[in-house]
């Protein structure tokens, strides 16, 4: 069992299911959230290890809310993983201004989020260098 606290955020009720489960299987704690500015008032308020966001959604963007998160003094350092459908990317300026690791592009396997997030919390410094 691990003490990782992970929070999921997407429009998309199966794919934050489908993630919590795998990922709860693995020994993380999951919290879910459907919208970016949910996901951004959970992650003040329960500061997790990681966030796995979707990129297009209702209120805030993943990229809007890593961005918010990024210029909060208590949230600043939480990782993230982005998801989003094929073939979108963010520029060089839109990644300095989040602590996004890595783009995964949909539709993706639990078991590939799994490892991404495995080699996050190893320190496994390939992931940080793909989302460049």
């Amino acid at each position: 069992m691990t003490d990782k606290r992970i929070l999921v955020v997407d429009d998309e009720p199966h794919i934050t299911h489908v993630l919590a489960l795998k990922l709860r299987g693995a020994g993380y704690t999951v919290e879910t959230a459907g919208d970016g500015e949910e996901g951004f008032e959970m992650a003040r308020q329960t500061v997790p290890d990681l966030i796995i966001t979707d990129l297009q959604m209702p209120y805030l963007t993943g990229l809007e809310m890593c961005q918010k998160l990024r210029s909060n003094a208590e949230t600043a350092e939480i990782p993230a993983l982005l998801l989003t459908a094929r073939g979108y990317g963010l520029s060089p300026e839109d990644l300095a201004t989040t602590n996004i690791l890595e783009m995964l592009s949909k539709p993706f396997g639990p078991r590939e989020v799994l490892e991404k997030v495995n080699a996050v919390f190893a320190g496994d410094s390939s992931a940080q260098a793909e989302a460049a």
